[in-house]
């Protein structure tokens, strides 16, 4: 079993869960979180491929539900 996190470049990344047999079917996966906006990366251990992904958030995206305090 991979470890569930990775560092890449400095950015924790978190294993997806899946073993993949191919390299073919591991990049499918990470195309599909790739139109998702994630960021992906690959790894082997063996046969056997393994996907982590990430995601930032912007500023932009985070919805904040209720009013604002007042100070």
């Amino acid at each position: 079993m991979p470890a569930l996190t990775q560092k890449f470049d400095g950015k924790k990344f978190m294993w997806d869960g899946g073993t993949y047999e191919s390299e073919e079917k591991a990049r499918e996966v990470m195309e599909a979180y790739q139109k998702d906006r994630f960021e992906v990366r690959m790894i082997k251990e063996g046969e056997q491929y393994f996907v982590y992904s990430r995601r930032e958030v912007s500023p932009t995206e985070v919805v904040v539900e209720g009013a604002i305090p007042k100070a």
